[in-house]
């Protein structure tokens, strides 16, 4: 018996896992070219007509526009933020590259979130479903987000709209997961109350167990945006435009200028988006009581035209 064998497993027996990555991969290329050049058409549609909107829109919009949002839907605080940051993102002359990165970013949440809610919400129904793609997350998050970048350019190119793809692709496990977790975690008593009130599974879905599980759904999409914006630097090496690709050129270059324009840029958009998204999850308790459109300059508005009927 040779026992240098036993020591030594791995000198003679070995997985090909390159080979047969590569075999996928060549196979994909050659039998679904189509497919894939056909799953860029819509992202493209939506990339374009989102960056030509934010490009088109006069800067003073944007900015008074998105503040009022974040008051209606946080607070004024938050809104003095968002003022504060986009007009900071507009004087340190990054504003056109800010734009690029928040369409592909508000591209890639939007795609993220069209598949990965109801794949959370299909785990939660389903053990063996959960079994099957715990796993698949597990490797989505853990493997090297550069690694993302070598199929995506063989499978989609480059550009903005792989850069979507990938962007997506890496910022969506978050959300599955927070999704069947929220899930998971409604009471079960009102669960069963939905029941015996003759709630369908779907009725019971969308009026009772999506509305309970909402501030851990948004915490997901929350997730979802900051990985977004965390990809933007690396999807930047495919020829993705924006804030990204000021941070490397400014590194290829060792140009500290652009370095440090586009670094804030985004961690400005993303102090924004933090707490704009965090405020989808808010409930009426978080709000003293107040629904969504009794708070902010809405309710102000509101309060401002009863007023004026009492008086009339």
């Amino acid at each position: 018996m040779d026992f240098s064998a036993l020591l030594d497993p791995f000198a003679s027996v070995q997985i090909p896992l390159a080979d047969l990555a590569n075999d996928f991969i060549r196979w994909l290329t050659s039998n679904f070219r189509d497919v894939f050049r056909a799953m860029k058409v819509p992202v493209k549609i939506l990339l374009d007509l989102l960056e030509d909107g934010l490009r088109d829109t006069p800067q003073t919009i944007i900015i008074v526009a998105l503040s009022f949002f974040a008051w209606q839907l946080v607070n004024r605080a938050t809104a003095i933020l968002t003022f504060v940051a986009m007009t900071l993102i507009g004087l340190i002359g990054a504003w056109d590259a800010a734009m690029t990165s928040l369409a592909v970013l508000v591209s890639a949440v939007l795609i993220a979130t069209l598949f990965g809610l109801p794949l959370g919400i299909l785990c939660s129904r389903s053990k063996l479903v959960w079994i099957i793609v715990r796993p698949i997350l597990d490797f989505m998050q853990t493997v090297p987000s550069f690694t993302y970048l070598v199929p995506v350019i063989l499978l989609f190119g480059i550009g903005n709209v792989p850069g979507v793809i990938v962007t997506a692709f890496f910022a969506t496990p978050p959300l599955v997961r927070l999704t069947n977790l929220g899930l998971k975690t409604v009471r079960e008593d009102l669960v069963e109350a939905a029941d015996a009130f003759g709630a369908s599974p779907v009725k019971r879905l969308w009026s009772v167990e999506l509305p309970l599980a909402r501030p851990t759904i948004m915490a997901g999409i929350n997730q979802t945006v900051m990985l977004s914006l965390a990809m933007s630097v690396i999807a930047s090496m495919i020829s993705v435009a924006g804030l990204g690709r000021l941070v490397l050129v400014g590194i290829s270059q060792l140009d500290m200028a652009r370095a440090a324009t586009g670094g804030t840029g985004i961690v400005l958009l993303a102090m924004v988006f933090d707490r704009i998204t965090q405020g989808f999850g808010l409930t009426r308790r978080d709000r003293n009581g107040k629904g969504l459109w009794e708070q902010g300059p809405v309710g102000r508005l509101r309060g401002l035209l009863a007023g004026n009927r009492i008086k009339t």
